[in-house]
């Protein structure tokens, strides 16, 4: 099952922001030039009170503000406003779309739907409390919540390059609750969180796990570790879902980090996550969007997920139409093909320490897992 509704382009900070709605404009016209796209489900947004399950009335009150064009003279506290998350008109509806499809996508798995593909979303930084790195409200940690109340225990796995803050601390000591970030670590990058000793509070400790890679991770070095930690993870959680945030910032054309993966990594890991779906959930796994700042790249994994999640064959070339079109709306030019080519990954042909970087991502892994391993492992 797809989750899409074109309203969801509403959500828009505006020419120049690296959020861009016209990622999901290009991925919807590429998919659709492919034939491969489907009709999606289009769900309601989300009403306040959906979003009141995880955010502060207070919060909320000065998005519905902000989004009316009122003054609101204490909104950067609260995260709005801010070069990152600035204010724009009807910003509350549009975010309570993304959180409705995201929500629809828990529902359905509560109905008995095994695959959910939620086409936008992944908001995962936004707070109970405030907003924050692009995130007005967290869809992520609504359907979280929504899964948690009927009684199904959540394992979360997020791949964007960027610590899932947002899902992390509003789950912080929740026991049903598995929260596993892979991201380059905070020492350099935004949020400046995910450190391998933030494993929970209260109950949930053991319960949220993080994995700081170093800068210029390969696909080698992250594919290691991923393999090592996250069916590790899943087994001794046994949960009975998977919520997956699938950013494509970690993709080496990325401007805003520096980790350095493929598309051919990409593809793995999407490959991995459904393998491991399989053998831990039953089959039960729901995929959000998320981050992903370079248009070429970001459309180009995305698809990929789309192709991968419907078991599609993966065309060698894209449709040269669509490249014509975009190239020209874009003036400049995109990758001719779904999988980046062989050449050497400008701007960094030669990584310089490629092997003690695989050293201090194997060191980190083994770190958190001694961290984690008698809360976990019972």
């Amino acid at each position: 099952m797809v989750i899409y509704r074109d309203e969801y382009r509403l959500y828009d900070f505006g020419p120049g922001h690296p959020f861009s709605p016209v990622r999901l404009e290009m991925l919807t016209s590429l998919l659709q030039a492919l034939g491969v796209w489907r009709q999606p489900l289009e769900p309601p947004e989300a009403t306040r009170e959906e979003v009141l399950t995880v955010h502060s009335q207070r919060l909320v009150k000065r998005v519905e503000a902000a989004s009316r064009g009122e003054r609101v003279p204490d909104l950067e506290y609260y995260g709005l406003g801010t070069g990152d998350t600035p204010v724009f008109p009807g910003m509350d509806r549009a975010a309570r779309i993304l959180v409705g499809g995201t929500l629809e996508g828990a529902r359905r798995i509560l109905a008995g739907e095994k695959r959910v593909l939620q086409l936008g979303g992944g908001l995962h930084h936004a707070q109970y409390d405030r907003a924050s790195g692009f995130c007005v409200y967290n869809d992520l940690s609504v359907a979280i919540r929504y899964l948690t109340q009927a009684g199904l225990r959540v394992a979360y796995l997020d791949i964007d390059v960027h610590h899932g803050d947002g899902v992390q601390w509003i789950h912080y000591e929740e026991k049903g609750v598995l929260t596993l970030s892979l991201h380059e670590t905070g020492r350099y990058l935004f949020p400046g969180t995910g450190h391998v000793h933030e494993i929970g509070r209260g109950e949930g400790v053991g319960r949220k796990l993080n994995l700081p890679l170093e800068p210029f991770t390969e696909d080698e070095s992250y594919l290691e570790v991923f393999e090592a930690l996250v069916p590790w993870a899943l087994e001794a959680f046994r949960p009975d879902v998977l919520l997956v945030q699938s950013g494509a910032d970690a993709h080496y054309q990325d401007p805003l980090a520096d980790l350095l993966l493929t598309t051919r990594a990409y593809e793995a890991i999407l490959r991995l996550i459904l393998e491991y779906a399989q053998a831990y959930t039953g089959g039960r796994v729901l995929f959000t969007l998320g981050g992903g700042y370079s248009l070429d790249a970001t459309v180009r994994v995305w698809a990929l997920l789309y192709l991968v999640f419907h078991g599609l064959p993966l065309p060698e070339r894209l449709p040269e139409g669509w490249l014509k079109e975009w190239q020209a709306r874009l003036e400049k030019p995109l990758t001719p093909t779904l999988h980046d080519p062989q050449a050497p990954r400008a701007p960094y042909p030669e990584i310089p320490r490629k092997e003690e970087i695989a050293r201090r991502n194997r060191l980190t892994l083994e770190r958190l897992m001694e961290l984690v391993r008698p809360h976990l492992v019972h």
